[in-house]
């Protein structure tokens, strides 16, 4: 989904061309036709999600700098570019202590627009992603430093907040790559516990005769090579929370030990003669399927309900695609300034390429793309070239589907449609390339989710150009707007859609 910018100005015409070229240049816009309308926006019960602000300074009720003033009290670091028909260097100097990121004046042309824009998101990414790496260093993140505009998202968002005001023990399924870790220190730092130590460690990386010492402690000249005392995880994270990593991978041994560990609240070291009281909050993780792992009797079930009391399960990045974009500006801005380039964008096509990508690897899998292109990159602007190994992938034809036998033995009853795959006139493959008409319990599925379902991949097939997709669906481009909006711009538009929607 494209970047929100507001645009705030008490003159309908001039806001109508700041919309035209917002609009233009890729963003979504959104108006305010004055100060406080801005404010409510921004600030208001239902305030919405703004990348970046375009600000009159001169307005009837609240002036710009009004509304610089309630940002600043009310904690938003949204960049703001300052418009106005005076420019003297006073207002400049005025805007600029205010708050302001940058400064035009009226009438702006769309180019300078699009610059300001551009390096005011560029520099707000770069900030935000200097701030995380900070809070995530100190134990301070929060819920907010989670880059994230998916529903699903938000949803597990939600669920990890009601857990961080308990010391509840949760359990964080999903995939590896996904951001558990993540999760795990926003819980620590919105919790009670934010003061004290946030200790991860990764249970696979850790050697099986080494697990109990590492996690327990051991004291000197307990085992050969103990030259000295060691006072373990549990220890150092007493007062505040202990992250087990793959906790899955345990060997028994030490499943039993941390299983005493959690109920008793305290630790038997290595070569001790009596326990250490601890006071731990647990949370855990897994890329694992703990409940078929205990049946399997690989891992020990009364460990396994001590862990998985409050279970959150956070979404695969393919389920999720609309956090692609954002994820790729904060990840560009970062690795930009670390490999000293002027790398400020990605252009659509290539935005495009990596929305139809599956991710096997998830978040950690795009961030290393991320910084191979800007490595790669020789202008100011990554496109499909820088990366290669992705379109090589999407490029990679699979064999055309079976048919479907009919569901439930039913005689006469035509299995689901299936295509083979689409290839785009760029020669890559369209990332859904079938459509199932029936559900899984056989009955014909609702016209209102094919025609959803065949929208979105129109948009993934034609790269995001709505002018194509509404010609080959035979339909106005403002239909296709109003059947966008109807299933939501999160869910039922892909992040190239929108990043091209005047095309």
């Amino acid at each position: 989904m494209s970047e929100r910018i507001l645009i705030v100005d008490d003159d309908p015409v001039q806001r109508r061309l700041l919309e035209a070229m917002v609009t233009r240049a890729g963003y979504q816009a959104v108006a305010a036709d004055g100060g406080e309308a801005a404010a409510a926006i921004l600030t208001g019960a239902d305030a919405a999600r703004i990348d970046a602000i375009v600000l009159d300074l001169v307005m009837p009720d609240l002036d710009g700098l009004g509304v610089l003033a309630r940002m600043r009290e009310a904690g938003l670091a949204i960049p703001v570019i300052v418009q106005t028909a005076h420019g003297g260097i006073d207002n400049v100097v005025t805007a600029m202590r205010a708050g302001a990121t940058d400064f035009v004046v009226k009438p702006v042309g769309a180019e300078r627009l699009q610059v300001s824009l551009r390096n005011a998101l560029a520099v707000s990414a770069l900030t935000g992603e200097l701030n995380r790496i900070k809070r995530s260093r100190s134990g301070t993140l929060t819920f907010h430093d989670i880059i994230t505009r998916s529903a699903r998202m938000q949803a597990v968002i939600r669920t990890a907040e009601k857990a961080s005001g308990s010391a509840i023990p949760v359990l964080i399924e999903g995939q590896s790559g996904v951001g558990k870790e993540l999760i795990a220190r926003a819980i620590h730092g919105t919790g009670e516990r934010r003061a004290k130590p946030f200790v991860a460690v990764n249970c696979g990386a850790i050697p099986d005769n080494l697990v109990e010492s590492i996690l327990f402690g051991h004291e000197k000249g307990a085992f050969t090579g103990a030259t000295d005392r060691h006072t373990g995880k549990f220890v150092e994270a007493t007062g505040g929370t202990l992250f087990l990593d793959e906790v899955g991978e345990l060997p028994p041994s030490a499943q039993v030990k941390l299983l005493r560990a959690i109920q008793e609240g305290e630790v038997e070291p290595v070569g001790a003669r009596k326990p250490v009281k601890v006071d731990v909050r647990i949370v855990s993780a897994t890329n694992r399927n703990l409940s078929a792992d205990v049946r399997d009797g690989r891992f020990r079930e009364d460990l396994f309900y001590r862990l998985h009391v409050f279970p959150i399960s956070v979404p695969a990045l393919a389920e999720r695609s609309e956090d692609i974009p954002e994820l790729v500006r904060h990840f560009l801005a970062r690795f930009a300034a670390e490999e000293g380039k002027r790398v400020t964008r990605v252009d659509d096509e290539a935005l495009a390429l990596l929305m139809a990508y599956h991710w096997p690897g998830n978040v950690r899998q795009l961030e290393n793309a991320v910084f191979r292109a800007v490595v790669l990159a020789e202008r100011d602007e990554i496109g499909v070239a820088e990366f290669p190994q992705i379109e090589h992938a999407t490029r990679a034809l699979t064999p055309p589907m079976a048919p479907l036998d009919p569901p439930n033995g039913l005689a006469g009853v035509a299995a689901p449609a299936l295509v083979g795959p689409a290839v785009t006139e760029h020669g890559r493959v369209a990332p859904y390339a079938s459509l199932a008409l029936l559900d899984a319990l056989g009955e014909v599925r609702p016209l209102d989710d094919v025609e959803t379902e065949v929208i979105r991949f129109a948009i993934a097939h034609y790269r995001g150009h709505m002018a194509e997709v509404a010609r080959r669906l035979k339909i106005g481009r403002s239909t296709l707007y109003r059947k966008l909006d109807s299933v939501g711009a999160d869910e039922g538009a892909d992040s190239s859609s929108q990043a091209a929607l005047t095309r």
